[in-house]
């Protein structure tokens, strides 16, 4: 599966099966990583709009990671 896929995997089981304020996406910022809820994500990207996946760094559910992006 691609990163795009186990993404919008997580996006859909936290929207539709779970609570979406349990999770935290921290994405690029331009230098800095900034945290949001998973629900505050969605709205502040205008669905991946403005914030593209590909600056998704790593999403949690508690303190367990579901994805993170491996460096080169």
């Amino acid at each position: 599966m691609t990163k795009k896929g186990v993404i919008e995997e997580i996006f859909s089981k936290a929207r539709f099966a779970d609570d979406p304020k349990l999770y935290k996406v921290f994405y690029r910022d331009f230098e800095n990583i900034r945290e949001l809820t998973l629900s505050d994500f969605i709205a502040e990207s205008n669905n991946f709009e403005t914030i593209p996946i590909t600056r998704i760094e790593m999403i949690k559910r508690n303190e367990k990671i579901l994805f993170k992006k491996l460096r080169e």
